[in-house]
């Protein structure tokens, strides 16, 4: 895949995950809707599924990032806005690298 493919799915998921945010806090109701999501057994696989893609997808900030603040930070907001965080966090990866995989993949030296 080639950097400006991986940008312009990076913001998709970026754009896609902020509309979706939106939607949810104006027309849902985080509490009322997570008890219902809770008491379906595959709504419950789903945050299952999810967090573990958040946990694997924050070992991978964790070993990128040189300063454990700023990895405890990323962290917390990817558990917190979920892919919002991690469309952005790729972003950011992809921007500062200037064209180099090794620098998204590791970060900087």
């Amino acid at each position: 895949m080639n950097m400006k493919a991986a940008k312009l799915i990076a913001w998709i998921g970026l754009l896609a995950m902020t509309a979706g945010l939106a939607n949810g806090f104006i027309n849902g109701d985080f509490f009322k809707d997570g008890q219902m999501l809770l008491q379906n057994p595959w709504g419950v696989m789903s945050l299952i599924d999810l967090y573990v893609g958040f946990i694997l997808f924050s070992m991978w900030i964790a070993h990128r990032e040189k300063s454990h603040a700023v990895a405890i930070i990323w962290i917390l907001l990817m558990m917190i806005l979920g892919f919002f965080t991690g469309s952005l966090y790729v972003l950011v990866a992809l921007y500062q690298s200037h064209g180099d995989w090794q620098i998204v993949y590791h970060g900087k030296a």
